[in-house]
């Protein structure tokens, strides 16, 4: 019995919707009915974000062009009973209600309902739960209703427009939440603050502009050298002196009692001046032996240009810098003396000795590109010798060369820097003392020598603004791949230095080796018992 009565409650409840739509319309249901043109009544089925060609009511009840506009944007809703309009009064007869005339075009049916309401002074709140809407009247004294929405962010960074979207929420309620990982903001606020927001956003989450820097390094050296004369360097300096009969090799020793003793001995192969004691000093005893002769004449002029060019090309960020850096890494030894606390050891720190470019790009108006850069050079100098608790120490010394400048030129177009140069020159003088300064003659006994070392660095920077068609994307299978490459074969023994493994004439190189799955994979039925 229970059964048959919960069946025909479902029957009544089904029915009641069918028997209200077969009802005759009522005549604000026939002036509904032409409220709207041909064109929205095709497009009437459509969700509430359809946009719409154009809408127009023509002098309709407030409550009959709600219900319109209710239906074009899929919404479920109710009439809050304090809402007047269209409703018996205290005698019974109903409350007059203001007629509707409208006519607009590309707006989604959602939006022109909130607007009608909005106009007069009504509000459309939807309940969580139920997702139904409820029109009510707007309290003038209450404050906005605040809304909840993610923003995807495209191209900006959450923190980077985190700030000039929280200049948008004037309301205290109002906050905003960044998240990094996801590249979203969770935006609470008003409905106008989010209108704002979204506006400030168009604007803001847009493609960073990419400019291509183009560089060109060019650093040319001149090493001219002269070295003209006769160097008597190696035979006046460093001779030894022996006594005897300019023949006697090994050691003699001399003694007597209560005397020094006294050792003397002639190398056999070393340069210098064996004088004969035993014949006496005459000038024909002393000789000079041929090991001892070290005469170089020179007459010679040498010429070294050489030209180090680097042509780096990399894109980089609007506003964003771009470090360029070729040379080598210097190493430098630090010795720590060892204390009666402490002990010493070394330790190893290195040095660029680098050509160092660093270029800040920023796209102004009128495809122009204010850069700021930054140019260096390290170069190895001589070594000083410095003495510290009565130890020597070798230190190193570095020339350098610096710049940096600020310049705006139209996109496209090159800069030129120059005027980095070092000079150095060295004069060298050697002569035998008296002979050398004798006119004419002197060349004989003196060496002059001259060199320069000049060096100009020039650097060419092109700024170029990246356009969107600039880039034309490419498919590539490489990740799609095998992962099997082709080598080529190994050299011949000819040509490597590999010995060949007689012992195994028919050994496969690993670059020949082919994966072979049937040496590994038993064939099917073959399997071994286990």
């Amino acid at each position: 019995m229970k059964t048959k009565l919960a069946l025909l409650v479902i029957a009544g409840l089904v029915g009641l919707p069918l028997a209200s739509f077969a009802q005759a319309p009522s005549p604000a249901g026939e002036a509904s009915s032409t409220a709207v043109t041909a064109a929205e009544v095709a497009t009437a089925p459509s969700e509430g974000d359809t946009v719409l060609t154009a809408v127009s009511i023509d002098d309709q009840p407030l409550t009959d062009a709600i219900k319109i506009l209710a239906r074009m944007a899929n919404i479920n809703y109710l009439i809050d009973p304090k809402v007047a309009f269209g409703t018996p009064g205290p005698d019974g007869k109903i409350l007059p209600q203001p007629n509707v005339s409208i006519r607009w075009e590309k707006v989604t049916p959602q939006q022109a309902l909130e607007a009608l309401l909005n106009n007069y002074s009504l509000q459309l709140v939807e309940d969580p739960r139920t997702h139904i809407y409820r029109i009510t009247m707007r309290d003038p004294a209450a404050p906005d209703p605040l809304f909840t929405k993610v923003i995807q962010l495209r191209y900006a960074g959450p923190s980077n427009v985190l700030a000039s979207v929280q200049s948008v929420l004037v309301d205290k309620r109002s906050k905003v939440v960044a998240d990094p990982r996801t590249s979203q903001l969770v935006v609470v606020a008003t409905e106008a603050e989010l209108n704002g927001v979204d506006e400030m956003l168009a604007h803001l989450d847009t493609p960073t502009k990419q400019v291509l820097i183009e560089a060109k390094i060019l650093e040319t050296t001149v090493n001219p050298k002269t070295i003209k004369g006769v160097d008597w360097t190696g035979t006046l300096s460093g001779q030894q002196i022996t006594f005897g009969n300019g023949i006697t090799t090994g050691t003699t020793t001399s003694s007597r009692p209560g005397g020094s003793s006294t050792s003397l001995e002639t190398l056999l192969g070393a340069g210098g001046v064996s004088l004969d004691t035993r014949k006496g000093f005459s000038p024909s005893t002393a000789f000079l032996n041929a090991d001892g002769l070290n005469v170089m004449l020179s007459f010679l002029n040498s010429s070294d240009d050489t030209k180090v060019i680097s042509e780096p090309r990399m894109v980089t960020l609007d506003n964003q810098k771009a470090t360029i850096d070729v040379g080598l890494m210097y190493p430098i030894v630090n010795v720590q003396a060892s204390t009666v606390q402490t002990t010493g050891g070394s330790q190893i720190s290195y040095s660029n000795l680098t050509v160092n470019l660093d270029v800040t790009p920023r796209i102004t108006a009128d495809n122009f590109v204010e850069m700021k850069v930054q140019q260096s050079v390290l170069r190895l100098g001589p070594q000083f010798v410095s003495t510290v608790a009565d130890q020597e120490n070798k230190v190193d010394s570095f020339f350098t060369r610096k710049l940096e400048t600020a310049v705006l030129i139209p996109s496209g177009n090159t800069l030129v820097m120059g005027g980095l140069i070092s000079d150095e020159l060295m004069n060298s003088n050697k002569k035998v003392p008296v002979l050398g300064d004798i006119p004419v003659l002197g060349y004989a006994f003196r060496r002059d020598s001259k060199s320069r070392n000049r060096a100009n660095l020039i650097i060419f920077i092109t700024p170029t603004i990246v356009q969107d068609g600039d880039f034309q994307p490419a498919k590539s299978t490489f990740l799609q791949a095998s992962g099997q490459e082709e080598v080529s074969e190994e050299w011949s023994a000819w040509d490597s230095g590999k010995p060949k493994d007689w012992s195994n004439p028919d050994h496969v190189s690993s670059r020949q080796a082919v994966f072979n799955e049937d040496l590994v994979r038993p064939a099917s039925g073959n399997h071994p018992a286990l």
